[in-house]
C-alpha cells in the first residue's frame, strides 16, 4: 500500500520562472526536474506569496494544482481552519523586490515568515517540519531566535541550500576526526547571495574536522590586489581546488579577475584558517581543497591533499535542486533534518560579519558570539547518481 502524499504549505517571497520557489515547488507538483515521472512524497496544498509581479506564475500554479491560495501567513498553515492542518511548511523567503541595509544585505522576510508560521503552530498547539531556504536571516539576532523558538515548540528546523547535497566530483566525503590544516573554497557572483554558497559548501567539508564544529573567532573581507597580497591564498591549494573544475578561463587567476577578486578569511577557534575565493572573471564553479594532517584513501584525497567540484547544472532543469528537494520529502516525512541547522546558524553569522567587514573597508570583524556555537557533524547523503550533462 502507497502511503498518501503529505501536504505541505509555502510562504514564499514569490513565484516566477527559475526562481527558489519554481525551482523546489514545481519539483512538488511536476516531478523530479519537472517530468512527472518520479515525484516527492510531498503534496503542496496551499501558499502564501508576499509579491505578486507581472510575470508571476503562482495563480497559474494554483489553479492548475488545485493549490488553495492565501491572503495570510495563518491561513496557509490552516487551510481556514481552526488546526494546523499541513504536516509540514516551507518558507522561500529567496527573489523579489526587498531593500537593503547598510552593509548591501537584501532583507528579505524570513523571520517575519517564521515567526508567522511559529506563532500559528503555538496558536493551534500543534508544530511540524519547517524548511527554510538559503540562510536563515540577514542578521545573527533573528537567526538565533529562528533556532532557538524552532527549539522551544519542539519542530524539527532544516535550512540552506543545495551545495552540500549536489553532486561532488570526485565524490570527495572527509572522514569525520581528520585532522585538517587549512582549507579552501572557490566560488563566485555576489558576495551575499552566492558567498553563503561557498561558504556552505566551507562549512559542509570543515566541520568534519576532529573535534567537530567549535565556532569562529573572526572573519574579514579583502578584494582586488589584496586578495594575493594580504589574504596569501595557498597556492597549492587553489591549484587543486581549480584543477577539479570543468573549465577556467586560461591565464592566472589574479590576472582574470583584477579587482573583481574577493577572498573571505575565517579564523575558527581551533586554529583553523580557511579562506573562500570568490572568482569571478576566472571560474564560474565552486571547488573545494584542504591539506590535511595526515594521509587518507578514498574519493578525492590524494595522500595529504583532499578536492572535489560541486555540480550545479547551468540551465533549467536545474537538476541539482531534485536532491534539495529529496532532503525535504526526508524532513516532512520522518521528522528529522538531514544536517544540523547549527550549520546554517553559523555560516548565516559568518555571512553577516562578511558584509560588515566590507562595509567598514575590510577591517577583520571579531565574532564572540560565534565563538560557542558547537555542533557534531553528521554523515548525509549527496548526489550520487550520473551527473547530467
Amino acid at each position: 500500500m502507497v502511503d498518501e502524499p503529505k501536504p505541505v504549505a509555502a510562504v514564499i517571497t514569490e513565484y516566477r520562472e527559475n526562481t527558489y520557489a519554481d525551482l523546489i515547488l514545481g519539483r512538488i507538483l511536476e516531478g523530479y526536474n519537472f517530468q512527472g515521472k518520479q515525484r516527492p512524497e510531498l503534496k503542496l496544498v496551499s501558499l502564501f506569496t508576499d509579491q505578486v509581479p507581472p510575470n508571476d506564475w503562482s495563480r497559474a500554479v494554483a489553479r492548475k494544482h488545485e493549490v488553495l491560495v492565501c491572503e495570510t501567513i495563518e491561513a496557509a498553515v490552516t487551510r481556514g481552519t481552526n488546526k494546523v492542518s499541513v504536516d509540514g511548511v516551507l518558507v522561500i523567503g529567496e527573489n523579489g523586490e526587498y531593500p537593503r541595509n547598510e552593509f548591501g544585505q537584501q532583507l528579505y522576510p524570513r523571520r517575519r515568515f517564521f515567526d508567522q508560521v511559529a506563532t500559528a503552530f503555538h496558536k493551534f498547539d500543534r508544530a511540524v517540519p519547517v524548511f527554510n531556504a538559503k540562510h536563515l536571516a540577514p542578521n545573527w539576532n533573528d537567526a538565533k531566535w529562528m533556532v532557538d523558538r524552532a527549539s522551544e515548540l519542539k519542530f524539527p528546523l532544516m535550512a540552506g541550500s543545495v551545495l552540500p547535497l549536489t553532486w561532488r566530483n570526485p565524490g570527495l566525503s572527509l572522514p569525520r576526526g581528520c585532522r585538517i590544516a587549512e582549507a579552501l573554497a572557490v566560488g563566485f557572483g555576489d558576495i551575499e547571495s552566492s558567498g553563503f554558497y561557498a561558504l556552505e559548501l566551507l562549512q559542509c567539508m570543515v566541520e568534519r574536522r576532529r573535534g567537530g564544529e567549535c565556532g569562529v573567532r573572526e572573519v574579514r573581507y579583502l578584494e582586488g590586489r589584496d586578495v594575493w597580497k594580504v589574504a596569501d591564498p595557498p597556492a597549492k591549494l587553489l591549484s587543486a581546488a581549480l584543477e577539479c573544475c570543468p573549465s577556467v578561463k586560461p591565464g592566472s587567476p589574479k590576472d582574470n579577475c583584477g579587482q573583481k577578486a574577493a577572498a573571505l578569511i575565517l579564523e575558527y577557534c581551533d586554529g583553523l584558517r580557511a579562506t573562500v575565493l570568490m572568482l569571478n572573471g576566472h571560474a564560474e564553479h565552486f571547488s573545494f581543497a584542504a591539506r590535511l594532517r595526515s594521509s587518507y584513501r578514498g574519493p578525492g584525497i590524494n595522500g595529504t591533499t583532499a578536492a572535489c567540484h560541486f555540480y550545479l547544472q547551468q540551465e533549467r532543469p536545474f537538476a541539482h535542486f531534485d536532491h534539495l528537494v529529496r532532503a525535504i520529502d526526508d524532513l516532512v516525512r520522518t521528522g528529522h533534518a538531514a544536517y544540523p541547522v547549527e550549520r546554517t546558524l553559523l555560516t548565516t553569522g559568518i555571512l553577516e560579519a562578511v558584509m560588515m567587514s566590507r562595509h567598514q573597508r575590510n577591517r577583520p570583524i571579531r565574532t564572540p558570539h560565534l565563538t560557542n556555537l558547537k555542533y557534531d557533524p553528521v554523515d548525509h547523503w549527496f548526489a550520487t547518481s550520473p551527473i547530467p550533462a
